[in-house]
């Protein structure tokens, strides 16, 4: 064991620190490294998902003679949608998200969670109006465009 001198400062808090609870190391060191650890998990997986993917697209093409069927192939995997976004559907759940928090802060967590539910409303409020004065269906775009052409 050390030998310790009543003065010696640097000695004190020497054995402070090594008289510290492994869990007041291992926590905040664990917490850290999960910040960094989960992303780059997900992005490995999403990378060894699509290699895979494309591999077998690789693979089923060089047997097919028609290139048409190829891409055929290709738009199978295409994630993109061919829709636009409905505006007035995510804007109504976003604000009913938004009133679960408002009652959460009401019953519970108290006016911090009041605060953070009236303003997810209101941004749902704020998209269900863009929904409706954005038109994004093609039948809603065609009817908007053939009555500014009436007038």
């Amino acid at each position: 064991m050390l030998l310790i001198k009543k003065n010696d400062k640097f000695a004190l808090h020497l054995k402070k620190l090594i008289m510290y609870n492994i869990q007041d190391i291992i926590i905040p060191l664990a917490g850290m490294l999960i910040g960094i650890v989960i992303p780059l998990a997900i992005f490995l997986w999403l990378y060894h998902e699509n290699k895979n993917k494309y591999a077998a697209v690789v693979e089923i093409s060089k047997n097919l003679d028609d290139p048409s069927k190829a891409e055929e192939l290709i738009k199978i995997f295409d994630d993109r949608k061919k829709e636009p976004i409905d505006y007035r559907r995510s804007g109504v759940i976003t604000l009913f998200v938004g009133i679960g928090i408002y009652f959460l802060g009401i019953i519970t967590m108290g006016r911090f969670f009041e605060a953070a539910g009236a303003l997810v409303a209101f941004i749902g409020v704020g998209q269900i109006i863009a929904g409706y004065l954005y038109p994004n269906t093609g039948k809603e775009l065609t009817d908007a465009v053939n009555e500014y052409e009436k007038n």
